[in-house]
């Protein structure tokens, strides 16, 4: 017996839709690249996402055609966020950060048609425009920036395009939900990145997730600050979870430093962001007590938050963190760390120890953790170790045009993560390591994420990160990377003496190195790869 409901797919059409009708008075605040405030609303923005649906069709961009992004968090980047999967093409978001022969690589290899560029990033772009194959038209977006453009048939400007057409008409329909809207690569620490491909389906019901009380949370009267990159898992999805609930958007454009975060957050009243760890402590120095009382969630992913950063918050404006933990694979909240009732009663030193984890799993989604060797599935007891390994609707089934040979994936069709992690019984998430990060020392595994909370913590330590070195002895042994805070002069017997007050004696790194900063990679996560070539000769 089948049920008697109606066939309706879960399309982004009806996320747009939804807004235009329901929210077209709410605000949408851009600031360009030389800090200027940009505000537009609902309304405005609808129409220019019809326009740039109708533009798309003027450029002949192919049904299922896919659109490249090289943008910022902008308005202009929201309109096409919505107007490519909506006009059944494939929105795919470049990543600025990454180096010339992945971008091109990535370029080439989804088979760009078009790619959306703001003039601030316009020179990083162009000088690789003639390796991207399929690349036949390069459209500006004007961000505020003065940089040059040249006289070139393939170059067309944002606004003079969107002033050539006429909005589209009528709704935008999407019959098939599993039809593809939107990709995004890997970063690529190993290997060439590989595609993942979100379909309007997955999308949907990601966003559905976000707006859950237990997940973000987001609701009509927030105002959303998106500091993770829109370039990188579609900013954790809150893009498209915020026009679906109607919230207020301040898009932060390329002011990204410290100061010009912490000033956005406070004039416009900002009450959900979202960043990966390193931009948290940056931002927080530029706090005062007090500061920023409309700020209701502060959530932090990419990886493992310190402790010591999420406590600082806490002391600082009276708000922690909030972690949250996903990959490009897996849209990508996965799991959120908001407390349950379960902790009601708890000391402030045990509530951190809980904001540590990563969080319980979003609904929907299925988590298990698998001895690596054997796949025998391994039990939430809060001690035992495993991969971690996911499964649900919006988790990929395979990379595009399966590159990695299906190697991700169980037979059983869980995606394998990549990392380490202890869950408890109530679903708690603990991430121990990723599994090319651990350390293994005389067959011990070393988490090099608690040795670096454990560093960060001690006073005078800006950041820290934990590397592998060779050891004729152990095979492997712990060297920490130190960054100390601007002015302090750390020593290495200082550091050592503070972690073996935490740790078991044999995890206690083997000796300490100052560098000026962490390395990081294209979305902001600390670079241990290139730690380790720096590094592959020393001796303790």
């Amino acid at each position: 017996m089948l049920g008697q409901m109606q066939d309706y797919p879960l399309a982004l059409p009806h996320v747009f839709h939804r807004a235009e009708q329901l929210f077209a008075h709410k605000p949408i605040v851009g600031v360009g690249a030389g800090g200027t405030v940009h505000r537009t609303d609902y309304r405005a923005w609808a129409e220019r996402v019809r326009r740039a649906a109708a533009a798309l069709d003027a450029l002949g961009v192919s049904a299922e055609g896919r659109v490249g992004t090289f943008c910022w968090n902008t308005p202009a980047h929201l309109e096409l966020y919505f107007a490519v999967p909506c006009s059944g093409r494939v929105l795919h978001t470049l990543n600025i950060r990454l180096f010339t022969e992945q971008l091109v690589y990535i370029a080439n290899h989804a088979e760009d048609e078009v790619v959306f560029v703001d003039r601030s990033l316009f020179g990083q772009f162009w000088p690789h425009v003639d390796q991207m194959t399929t690349v036949r038209k390069v459209i500006v977006i004007d961000d505020g920036s003065d940089t040059a453009i040249p006289d070139d048939e393939r170059i067309t400007r944002y606004d003079a395009l969107l002033d050539s057409v006429e909005p589209f008409p009528g709704r935008f329909e999407i019959a098939d939900e599993n039809q593809a809207a939107a990709m995004c690569y890997t970063s690529g620490t190993t290997g060439n990145p590989k595609g993942v491909v979100y379909s309007h389906r997955s999308t949907v019901l990601h966003s559905i997730a976000v707006l859950m009380a237990d997940v973000a949370g987001l609701v009509e009267r927030d105002v959303l600050l998106p500091v993770v990159p829109m370039f990188h898992a579609n900013a954790w999805g809150t893009p498209y979870a915020a026009v679906f609930a109607g919230s207020s958007l301040v898009m932060p454009g390329p002011n990204m430093t410290p100061p010009a975060i912490a000033g956005i957050l406070r004039d416009h009243h900002v009450t959900v962001t979202a960043g990966v760890p390193t931009i948290w402590m940056g931002v927080l120095p530029e706090l005062s007590e007090g500061d920023l009382p409309d700020l209701r969630l502060l959530l932090c992913g990419g990886s493992a938050v310190p402790k010591s950063l999420s406590e600082g918050w806490r002391k600082k404006i009276g708000l922690p963190i909030t972690q949250a933990w996903g990959m490009t694979e897996t849209s990508p909240i996965a799991t959120t760390g908001v407390l349950k009732s379960v902790h009601d009663g708890l000391s402030d030193d045990e509530l951190a120890d809980v904001r540590a984890t990563a969080g319980t799993p979003s609904p929907l989604v299925d988590l298990r953790i698998c001895d690596p060797d054997t796949g025998e599935v391994l039990p939430w007891d809060g001690e035992t170790s495993g991969e971690l390994q996911s499964a649900g609707p919006w988790i990929a089934a395979s990379y595009y045009r399966n590159e990695d040979g299906g190697k991700q994936f169980t037979e059983d069709g869980w995606l394998k993560t990549g990392d380490v992690a202890v869950i408890d019984p109530y679903g708690y998430v603990k991430l121990v390591d990723r599994t090319k990060d651990l350390v293994k020392s005389g067959g011990e595994w070393i988490s090099s994420v608690d040795l670096e909370n454990e560093i960060m913590a001690m006073d005078g330590v800006a950041e820290a990160a934990v590397i592998a070195i060779p050891d004729e002895k152990w095979s492997e042994r712990p060297l920490a990377c130190v960054v100390p805070e601007e002015g302090v002069e750390l020593t290495r017997e200082a550091v050592l003496e503070h972690v073996a007050t935490r740790v078991a004696k044999w995890q206690v790194p083997d000796d300490v190195v100052f560098i000026d900063e962490v390395p990081k990679t294209s979305t902001g996560k600390f670079s241990k790869k290139t730690l380790r070539e720096k590094f592959a000769g020393h001796q303790a």
